[in-house]
């Protein structure tokens, strides 16, 4: 070896097992939960998702506080003589009844939204044009039942007779029938269009809608007999297949539509409990729900379908005087009474147990997409909340 090569240097010695203790950390340790914190995420998947409270759990306690709320309010007001022990279908029992309803909803709603940590009218009450898209939902309502009653009245299925109120008691009557039928337009609209169907898209699929619809159907196979039930089966059938489409499609609108056929359908059963509904008369209680499903969808709010409900129970009951559901109001502008077959004429369920009422239902959806449907929904409470 030529002595001018360079000298190898041995390498420096290192601490025994120095790398090691290096390698060791730098290797992620595992830990192992403990019972507390296994038992803390079990109950946090069980009650919280991706948008917070789970929908079934948001719907449960909403039902148990609507019910408490109601108990509460409906006894306060009996002992203050607000309302009677027998249920009579005049303007002001009518007012105060619906206004226990609207009291328990509102507290209700107002106190899962405190816990959802959302406004209360993140529920489809907000959106663009509130107050124009309400007055348009006015129109279409008298509108919608104006033309109904004109067209029965035509084909002599529905008797006009004379006015039944004169003077003051006209103006007294109309204000006293309107502001209970805009109670129960918010009442109604609330429960279903607002708080349920909201809370409803952010959480469902086909399989709890189908799950949902039939254990309705079964309780009114064993427990309830006559007052339309058909109406209800009817409805639920003529979503099944749509809605299973729109899941097998993985569709990013299909939970809105599944939330539809399932407050639609519970719309139509709530209606079961009136007399003097008839099979007609129910399917179209759960048409108009989705018609006003719809409303939301293309106006991004339920007001529209606030103004629709409120203005058509008020040209039905107070305007023209005709039954609704089996009941005949006190305190209404002109006297109707039905003529000849039920299946034309909707018997004691009034118009609305007419075949015919489809038609009316058909021409307000039409109306709705013409005017809205056109427009980009994304502006909607309900498109943010979904994504």
């Amino acid at each position: 070896m030529d002595s001018t090569d360079p000298e190898i240097q041995p390498p420096e010695p290192q601490a025994p097992h120095a790398a090691s203790f290096a390698d060791a950390a730098l290797t992620p340790v595992t830990a192992v939960p403990t019972p507390t914190a296994r038992i803390l995420g079990w109950l946090s998947w069980t009650f919280l998702g991706s948008q917070g409270l789970r929908a079934g759990w948001s719907v449960l306690i909403f039902v148990l506080l609507f019910s408490l709320f109601s108990v509460a309010v409906g006894y306060s007001f009996s002992q203050l003589h607000l309302i009677g022990k027998k249920e009579e279908f005049t303007a002001s029992s009518a007012f105060f009844i619906e206004l226990v309803s609207f009291l328990a909803m509102a507290g209700a709603a107002a106190l899962v939204a405190l816990i959802e940590r959302r406004s209360l009218l993140a529920f489809n009450l907000t959106g663009p044009r509130r107050f124009l898209h309400f007055l348009s939902g006015l129109a279409a309502g008298f509108m919608a039942l104006s033309l109904l009653v004109g067209v029965l009245a035509w084909g002599g299925w529905l008797h006009i007779g004379p006015v039944a109120l004169s003077g003051a008691a006209i103006f007294k009557f109309g204000a006293l029938w309107a502001a209970t039928f805009l109670v129960v337009g918010c009442v109604e609209e609330g429960n279903f269009r607002c708080y349920l169907q909201f809370t409803l898209t952010r959480g469902i699929n086909f399989w709890w809608a189908l799950g949902i619809i039939g254990a309705v159907c079964l309780r009114l196979l064993l427990h309830t007999k006559g007052n339309g039930v058909w109406g209800v089966y009817a409805a639920a059938l003529l979503g099944l297949l749509p809605c299973l489409w729109l899941q097998v499609k993985k569709a990013p609108a299909a939970s809105f539509w599944q939330a539809a056929w399932v407050t639609s359908t519970l719309f139509g059963f709530i209606h079961t409990s009136n007399n003097g509904e008839n099979p007609i008369g129910i399917f179209a209680a759960a048409f108009v729900g989705f018609v006003f499903c719809v409303s939301v969808r293309v106006t991004g709010s339920a007001w529209w379908a606030i103004g629709c409900h409120a203005s058509w129970d008020w040209a039905e009951t107070y305007f023209y005087g005709t039954a609704d559901s089996g009941m005949v109001a006190n305190g209404h502008y002109l006297t109707s009474s039905p003529a000849g077959n039920i299946f034309w004429s909707g018997g004691t369920d009034g118009p609305e147990g007419s075949v015919l009422v489809i038609g009316a239902l058909l021409l307000l959806l039409a109306a709705l997409l013409v005017l809205y449907g056109r427009k980009n929904p994304a502006h909607s409470t309900l498109a943010r909340a979904i994504g």
